[in-house]
């Protein structure tokens, strides 16, 4: 797992460094998934196919879907971040949205391959403390 173990050392090196630890916080997260056969393909809408306009995920599949793609099922996506894709701004909203979905699978795939374990209550805490930051500025 060579590509989670750098992923790893990069992130140990930068936590606490500001406030771009979190989005690589985001991104360990992903290459976890990746590495252990849970990634998500975010790379084009699983509907029409298209890489326009990407707006959610599919809960059961990791794929993503477009807005036009979405049609009735909307209610059942989950909100795709601009952070997951390495777009957008890497604001608190966006790591909170890209954590959601993150969690989403790590909790239903990678939770139930490890025995069913619960994911460490050190991450809810993580969220938690990012939830409730104010915005730069304030």
């Amino acid at each position: 797992h060579a590509a989670l173990y750098g992923r790893t050392c990069a992130l140990l090196d930068i936590i606490g460094e500001g406030p771009v630890w979190a989005l690589a916080y985001l991104r360990w997260e992903q290459t976890l998934l990746d590495d252990l056969g849970f990634g998500l393909d975010l790379s084009r809408c699983t509907v029409t196919g298209t890489s326009d306009n990407l707006a959610f995920v599919s809960p059961k599949t990791g794929r993503a879907v477009s807005e036009v793609g979405a049609g009735d099922w909307v209610e059942r996506l989950l909100p795709l971040s601009p952070a997951l894709l390495g777009r957008g701004d890497g604001s608190d909203g966006e790591l909170l949205e890209g954590l959601k979905v993150t969690g989403h699978f790590l909790a239903t795939h990678l939770a139930l391959a490890l025995g069913d374990r619960p994911l460490p209550q050190a991450r809810q805490r993580f969220i938690d403390v990012l939830a409730r930051r104010k915005p730069s500025g304030q």
